[in-house]
């Protein structure tokens, strides 16, 4: 095994992401071989469209975790900002573009709120995600009147549908895959980034080194916000239906997409393009389970399984490099 680690090749690309790849592989081809259909474009298209909005989730909350935060509230400020910017456009007849405009602009004030209170007021990150969670469920059904939100389809103006795909063609792949590659430049290739994963390392040693501790750390719980702002428009390009109350769900497959990648829960090391792969493992999953006749519910069990397998494999693997 060590030896394969030390393969140029494998140390270049990584081995968690080879292994992840590898996984992805065989997980296809067992649903292929035991669901039936599964093979189909439709299928395929169908997993894609549950990626894209969980993909952005999980780019955000890589930046948060990266820290070594956390947030649980990712998934309802997706659902307020659907349903927010969806009643906007429902009900008071603001025009499609303003109102994808409006679902970033209320994830971003869910990040700028979250990250003041944890770099500024020092309140730990379980608790703001917690309060956030609720906050933001409350905001949504408040402002919808408790009302579901129903995003017009194609036929009756829904351009922004063309965002998720045109036919066949899964446009939002490439746009996720675009947004991803910027996130990995942010993090790997810019000031912002290396500041956000020493945080996760030291942060008192950073603090210490003269850096600007509250203001990095605030910038990380923004980008999560206006990547869920960003969700949640492929969200209802992909779906139709929001109802206020919901988006717990999505907060665990977000989190195991992005440890399942290689980010540490423990901060200070995060891998984007791990959490793309990992997050396509878990669309699949999700897909495959349904191909085969099973409810969602064996999903939940199966991601909280995958989220303890992974993060006791971080802990191990933190345990022999000390």
């Amino acid at each position: 095994m060590e030896k394969i680690k030390q393969n140029p090749f494998v140390k270049k690309v990584g081995f968690n992401r080879i292994v992840l790849v590898g996984v992805l592989i065989l997980m296809y081809v067992f649903f292929c071989l035991t669901a039936k259909n599964f093979a189909g474009l439709p299928r395929i298209l169908s997993a894609l469209n549950y990626a894209y909005f969980l993909g952005f989730l999980s780019l955000g909350v890589t930046f948060v975790i990266a820290t070594g935060g956390i947030d649980f509230s990712i998934g309802p400020v997706m659902f307020c900002c659907a349903l927010i910017s969806g009643y906007c456009l429902t009900s008071f007849g603001v025009p499609i573009l303003p109102c994808l405009l409006i679902s970033v602009l209320v994830g971003l004030i869910f990040g700028i709120w979250n990250g003041y209170l944890v770099a500024f007021w020092d309140v730990p990150p379980f608790i703001v995600s917690m309060a956030g969670m609720n906050i933001a469920k409350g905001v949504a059904s408040v402002f919808t009147k408790t009302q579901s939100v129903s995003w017009p389809q194609a036929a009756q103006g829904g351009w922004f549908r063309k965002l998720v795909k045109i036919g066949n063609v899964p446009v939002g792949l490439f746009i996720f895959l675009a947004v991803a590659i910027i996130c990995a430049i942010i993090l790997n290739k810019t000031k912002a980034g290396r500041y956000i994963l020493s945080l996760g390392s030291n942060r008192e040693a950073v603090r210490l080194s003269g850096v600007n501790v509250k203001k990095w750390l605030m910038l990380a719980y923004i980008i999560c916000g206006v990547l869920v702002g960003i969700a949640a428009i492929f969200f209802v390009g992909a779906y139709t239906t929001v109802q206020p109350g919901y988006g717990d769900q999505y907060n665990n497959e977000a989190i195991a997409g992005c440890v399942m990648g290689g980010t540490s829960m423990a901060g200070g090391l995060a891998s984007i393009s791990g959490t793309v792969i990992g997050v396509f493992i878990i669309a699949l999953l999700q897909e495959g389970i349904l191909a085969l006749g099973f409810t969602k519910d064996y999903q939940l069990i199966i991601t909280g399984i995958i989220v303890i397998v992974a993060v006791y494999a971080d802990v191990v693997a933190r345990r022999r490099k000390n």
